[in-house]
């Protein structure tokens, strides 16, 4: 699988991504760290616990990586949390939630078929 087939698997923008980066080896260093990210965990986490302003920092946090990234659909759902939470909490927080999980799960599945494939 080349980087711009994970870009498409996830839904997100190789396009754009190349601009910023104009390199694939520095796109895949840095799309490949997104694997050990600490964001999403501590998101759901920090959710789980009711602490919301941490939830939101959380959130805020990943919305960010996923801009830099070009990871589109993560990006877009995890905006919508974090514009949900900015108020702290939220009563469509765990819906909202449940979208941005099935975003960073296919986010991590590109990416690891992709590593995958680098390795083997």
């Amino acid at each position: 699988m080349t980087l711009e087939a994970c870009y498409e698997k996830m839904e997100a923008d190789y396009g754009d991504v190349k601009r910023r980066f104009q390199s694939d080896r520095l796109i895949q260093k840095f799309a490949l760290k997104f694997l050990n990210d600490p964001s999403y965990a501590n998101l759901c986490q920090a959710l789980k616990d009711e602490r919301y302003e941490d939830a939101f920092r959380e959130s805020h946090t990943l919305k960010g990586v996923s801009q830099n990234l070009s990871f589109t659909r993560l990006y877009e759902e995890s905006g919508k949390l974090t514009e949900a939470l900015r108020g702290g909490a939220n009563p469509d927080a765990d819906a909202l939630l449940s979208q941005v999980s099935a975003q960073y799960e296919k986010v991590c599945q590109a990416l690891r078929q992709y590593q995958g494939e680098l390795e083997g």
